[in-house]
């Protein structure tokens, strides 16, 4: 592995979204990374943000949010258009957990959900695709293609299948997630991959994999930590900016056994405290499915943009 080192190193700016004069549709784009310290030291938290997941299949999110959106659940438009306005979070997370299914062959639906969700928001998408190797290439495809000139962020590209999010990207310009399983070297050599592909650095964002909080997310921060030093110490393949989407963090045992009047209030503690000690981490964007996350994060922001 080369050695990649530049001095003076910043983390990396990315670009998401895209506005009319941009050559996209949406009213806000943001930009990401620029840091030159450690989170919360004087630079850049108004470049923090905080994304809700919207599913396209409800089945495949978390029951607690399932019961708090009733039915926002079975139109990811509105329950797009009700992140943005009525949560207020900065970006839409669509997950497409309808291709989780077995045999999923309704390909055509990607674009038309994907058209009437960019209709429904204002804001940049992130968009998840499948998760399985032989629907990638046409999952991301009808993705990229749908949001071509929106600036979209894609994921998650992983060291084992990473060439058709690449490829999605590259034809309709658009950045890419790069997950990898808590380990800086496989972070480090997924980069150095999809830089092989043709994707240059400015269109990369590492996931460097969250547990959620008491399980699992001591090692999330420890590699999130060392990613951003690594960064800032002059490694440009890690000097990229961090998103952390704690998937599992509703599904622990706390919020699944909490008493159905504690459920809402266990289930965004949860989330929130595993979010917020992302962001300490040096993550830029967080993922958060309940929507009641959305406003405890974006109070504790404002209090560190003073």
């Amino acid at each position: 592995m080369t050695n990649s080192s530049e001095p003076g190193s910043e983390v990396r700016e990315v670009r998401l979204g895209a506005t009319r004069a941009e050559g996209g549709t949406r009213e806000v784009s943001y930009v990401i990374g620029g840091e030159r310290d450690l989170p919360f030291l004087g630079n850049r938290p108004d470049r923090l943000l905080v994304a809700l997941e919207v599913c396209d299949d409800p089945r495949f999110s978390p029951p607690v949010v399932r019961d708090y959106v009733g039915d926002l659940a079975n139109n990811p438009d509105e329950w797009a258009r009700a992140a943005e306005r009525t949560y207020g979070a900065d970006l839409v997370r669509l997950n497409f957990t309808s291709t989780k299914q077995r045999r999923f062959d309704a390909f055509g639906e990607i674009a038309a959900t994907m058209d009437q969700v960019l209709a429904a928001t204002t804001r940049p998408l992130i968009v998840e695709g499948s998760s399985e190797p032989e629907l990638d290439s046409e999952v991301f495809r009808r993705c990229g293609e749908a949001g071509e000139g929106e600036r979209l962020l894609l994921g998650t590209a992983e060291a084992d299948r990473y060439r058709s999010v690449a490829a999605a990207a590259l034809a309709y310009g658009h950045a890419v997630i790069a997950q990898s399983p808590i380990d800086i070297n496989l972070a480090k050599q997924l980069n150095i991959l999809l830089r092989e592909t043709g994707i240059p650095r400015d269109r990369i964002v590492i996931d460097p994999y969250t547990g959620a909080l008491g399980y699992g997310f001591e090692y999330s921060y420890s590699v999130m930590e060392r990613v951003r030093l690594a960064g800032l110490a002059g490694d440009a393949d890690l000097a990229m900016p961090m998103i952390s989407a704690p998937a599992d963090t509703l599904s622990v045992r706390e919020v699944r056994e909490a008493a159905p009047a504690d459920r809402d209030a266990m289930a965004v503690a949860w989330e929130f405290y595993t979010a917020y000690s992302a962001f300490v981490a040096g993550a830029s964007i967080v993922c958060v499915r309940h929507p009641l996350s959305v406003k405890k994060l974006r109070e504790v922001l404002e209090v560190n943009r003073r």
